[in-house]
């Protein structure tokens, strides 16, 4: 194992400098030694004591080749924690200039923003009718949890990260579950406030439409039934496939890791097409305003994130400028969170819609029923990850 890999004690190296340059008296006494008596001879009282050494200060700042390389992000080359932290330092570091400082702040601002929207929106709606556990109201519930859920686990990952490597790895592992999570959530949403109003998945809509565009004589029922069928068993298992894929990200044999996770994160969104393509087919701008706008602007922001999340801009042309303020990590929190505010508008509206005219009304099977299996099965494959031992060699 390389000698930077190894647990290294902070200050070793000076502590035994001044240890070997003090007097000869503190050496003896050291060693067991009895104190050579004062100098009769001279008249003069002994020397005072020595003052004691005020305590020391807080733990300063490492760079990226004082730290583990599981430690060191790309381009970024100082203001790192050390390792191990007690939870104490953990918390107190939020408030230091260290480069995960706005990592945690990015995210948890937004946190407290959607707990307020969402405390709103349940208890505060004025909805008398319609109390915060009605059945209509638990596809939003499943969405609220993976909203809050993304942004908790995120501020926790990378506050308590430099407790000890194998905790990082398993807080890390928690952060890309609560993400899948967080999609599957999305998903039950839309599938009960927003597919059901668009005529792309209307078949008395679409037979018609294709008859007269295509001149295909086909009856688009048996399709449509058979999307709305599979669209939450296929967005399970990618959700559960995509953390699989970014907890294996961590081990050393991924070369482009943030490509990859950014990859799988996307291919969750793709449960999002039917919205997608009911804009070019029909006039979506016209007969839902409030979709069209925040549904293709949340995309620009999720492109805007990826970009930023791959490419590692701007830190790659400067590294060490921006290790505290400005790398990318941070923009890359800064327009998730953007591209999840865009989300919640729309979310919104198909709820208002939903309220007028309910088409059916969501079990709890279907909603809560499939997060709580969601959440077993993704307990199982961090479970799988933690116990294998080249993914986390150092405790």
């Amino acid at each position: 194992m390389p000698l930077r890999l190894q647990p290294r004690g902070a200050g070793t190296k000076s502590a035994a400098a001044s240890a070997s340059s003090s007097s000869p008296a503190l050496t003896a006494e050291a060693a067991g030694a009895a104190p050579s008596p004062p100098a009769a001879s001279s008249g003069r009282p002994s020397a005072p004591p020595a003052p004691r050494e005020p305590p020391a200060g807080p733990k300063p700042l490492l760079r990226w080749d004082e730290v583990p390389d599981d430690f060191v992000e790309c381009f970024i080359l100082s203001g790192y924690r050390r390792l191990p932290c007690t939870a104490q330092e953990c918390v107190a570091s939020v408030l230091k200039p260290t480069n995960e400082t706005l990592n945690f702040w990015t995210h948890f601002i937004p946190l407290l923003l959607f707990l307020n929207k969402f405390g709103r929106l349940f208890f505060l709606s004025g909805r008398d009718d319609l109390p915060f556990h009605h059945p209509w109201l638990l596809p939003l519930w499943c969405y609220a949890s993976g909203v809050l859920l993304t942004f908790a686990m995120s501020c926790t990952a990378h506050v308590f990260s430099c407790l000890s490597l194998r905790l990082r790895a398993a807080f890390f592992y928690l952060d890309y579950a609560s993400i899948s999570y967080y999609g599957f959530g999305s998903t039950v949403a839309y599938y009960y406030y927003l597919l059901p109003g668009l005529s792309l998945l209307d078949a008395s809509v679409m037979t018609p439409y294709v008859q007269q565009r295509l001149g295909w004589h086909v009856d688009c029922s048996g399709l449509i039934a058979a999307y709305r069928a599979l669209v939450l068993p296929v967005a399970f298992v990618l959700a559960v496939a995509c953390t699989v894929a970014c907890c294996k990200s961590r081990g050393d044999w991924c070369a482009y890791p943030f490509a990859l996770r950014t990859f799988v994160f996307v291919m969750p969104l793709s449960m999002a097409c039917p919205i997608m393509l009911e804009s070019w087919l029909f006039d979506l701008r016209a007969e839902n305003p409030t979709l069209f706008v925040h549904f293709y602007r949340r995309y620009f922001w999720l492109v805007v994130a990826a970009f930023f999340n791959v490419s590692k801009l701007p830190e790659r042309i400067q590294p060490g400028l921006f290790d505290i303020v400005g790398h990318s990590h941070q923009l890359f929190h800064i327009f998730t969170f953007l591209s999840i505010y865009d989300q919640m508008h729309y979310v919104e509206e198909g709820l208002r819609q939903f309220l007028e005219a309910p088409p059916a009304a969501p079990t709890l099977l279907g909603t809560v029923g499939y997060m709580v299996l969601l959440v077993l099965c993704l307990a199982l494959v961090i479970r799988r990850f933690l116990s294998v031992s080249d993914l986390c060699k150092e405790d």
